[in-house]
């Protein structure tokens, strides 16, 4: 898991944030822990590696 965390800004339509919003809340999720997963994924479709920093010594986690 990432150590530190960056901010990152986006503009969308107030109702398409409202729906999205309550999409997250209905399957008990934070829009930030939906939109993490999607960058994750998509980066891995698109094939770009990155890293991020371990600090507990524990194996990395697996999907």
């Amino acid at each position: 898991m990432e150590t530190k965390s960056a901010r990152m800004t986006i503009l969308l339509d107030p109702a398409k944030k409202k729906a999205f919003e309550e999409l997250c809340a209905a399957q008990d999720l934070t829009p930030s822990q939906v939109l993490r997963r999607l960058m994750r994924e998509y980066l891995e479709q698109h094939g770009i590696a990155y890293s991020t920093k371990n600090t507990l010594g524990l194996p990395p986690q697996k999907k």
